[in-house]
């Protein structure tokens, strides 16, 4: 199916669901650029689960969204539950603005909902010219090292930098082995899943995509315990506690909110802005140059399969595996929309 296609027709679901269209289409974009980088844990098959989200009152449809403190280099905006996407460009706005004016933006998000791809909005900085950083927060979905419990969230990074090529280095990441998504995804489609992914609901280790329940971290202490820091410098910081409302069993833990924050840093204010493009360009002709593992068969660059996947995909269409195009339909028909004809997987 063609990204255009799914856009239109992604838009046109959250519109439907009570978005202004200019929002529908932020949502839209995010979900689908996503799935042409092959990450589609992120993307259309968010449909369902964003309206139900809007029907339960979860996310708000129509934000007041605010600037509730702000200093030259920094803010804090309270998204009033609004539709991840849309809170965090707005967030982007503002850390770029700050970062031409003050050399780095600081900007963190309170109360929003599903934060989608984060690199979609680094890399939106790293093509005004700034390196980027963002994170978010979310309830507790994965297991804290030792535990055999959901303790953290498989709370996401992404930092992007702008290269020579005018294009961008992109890291975007999960502290989890594996993501909610893609469990969620196994589930739908009946994919296996490996030893070392995930617990079942009673903490035991499971190969079974039905049963998983709870991811792993990636690297044991090392994932959760970043997971545990992002709680800390997004959703501590903001007052708006995720983790502890959630294993404590309150009322506000078990509602889905998410807080994050965007770090944007203007190149030009410390150097060469063609410099640093050129020793980007650089590291990565370096890195590359190293004796190749024969089991790997190709050194990688932080991005780089996503950038492979876009080309492909923007030729090829888009592939909807048949179980989420049946629940897209299901989510269509209720909203009186209707999916694209002629899926291309």
């Amino acid at each position: 199916m063609t990204a255009d296609a799914l856009r239109r027709f992604a838009a046109d679901v959250f519109e439907r669901a009570g978005m202004p269209g200019g929002d529908a289409a932020i949502v839209a974009d995010v979900l689908v650029w996503a799935n042409l980088r092959g990450v589609d844990t992120h993307g259309v098959m968010r449909i369902p689960r964003y309206v139900n989200l809007l029907e339960t009152g979860d996310m708000n449809p129509r934000p007041a969204i605010a600037v509730r403190s702000e200093t030259p280099a920094s803010a804090l905006i309270d998204a009033d539950r609004a539709a991840g996407p849309v809170a965090m460009m707005r967030a982007k706005a503002e850390a770029a603005r700050k970062a031409k004016d003050a050399g780095v933006g600081f900007v963190l998000v309170r109360a929003t909902t599903h934060t989608a791809a984060l690199g979609y909005y680094t890399s939106a900085a790293a093509r005004e010219g700034l390196a980027a950083v963002a994170v978010s927060a979310s309830w507790p979905n994965m297991a804290y090292h030792g535990a055999r419990a959901a303790g953290v969230s498989t709370s996401p990074i992404s930092i992007a930098v702008p290269d020579g090529k005018e294009g961008t280095l992109l890291l975007d990441m999960g502290t989890g082995v594996v993501s909610m998504g893609r469990l969620t995804q196994a589930k739908k489609t009946g994919a296996a899943i490996p030893a070392g992914w995930a617990l079942d609901k009673k903490g035991n280790p499971t190969t079974d995509a039905q049963a998983a329940d709870i991811p792993l971290p990636m690297a044991g202490p090392k994932g959760s315990g970043l997971a545990l820091m992002i709680e800390c410098i997004t959703s501590l910081v903001v007052s708006n506690p995720l983790i502890s409302e959630f294993i404590e069993g309150t009322a506000k833990g078990r509602r889905h909110r998410q807080n994050g924050l965007i770090l944007a840093i203007d190149i030009a204010r410390f150097g060469d802005p063609e410099t640093f493009r050129h020793e980007v360009d650089r590291l990565v002709k370096a890195i590359k140059s190293l004796p190749v593992d024969p089991q790997v068969g190709e050194i990688l660059m932080p991005g780089e399969r996503g950038k492979r996947t876009l080309a492909r995909r923007s030729r090829e269409g888009i592939p909807v595996p048949r179980a989420i195009m049946d629940e897209l339909q299901t989510t269509a028909k209720r909203l009186g929309s209707t999916m694209p004809a002629s899926p291309s997987g």
